[in-house]
């Protein structure tokens, strides 16, 4: 039992280390994956024409 309780302490603030490391590389994963999302549609929407993002716009005349 002595054991125990002299491992404890190390083994709860190692888990805590862990579940804080864990957290930290899922959300800068996830931000990675944002950022390459918005990168694909920014250089998608560069990619095609001006012209033909909205041509209900053309040669109306009220």
């Amino acid at each position: 039992m002595e054991y125990v309780a002299v491992l404890l302490p190390s083994i709860v603030v190692g888990l805590l280390f862990w579940f804080a490391m864990k957290a930290i590389f899922n959300a800068d994963k996830s931000e990675r994956q944002a950022e390459a999302r918005a990168q694909a549609e920014a250089e998608a929407q560069a990619a095609t024409p001006a012209e033909h993002t909205d041509p209900e716009s053309k040669d109306k005349t009220p």
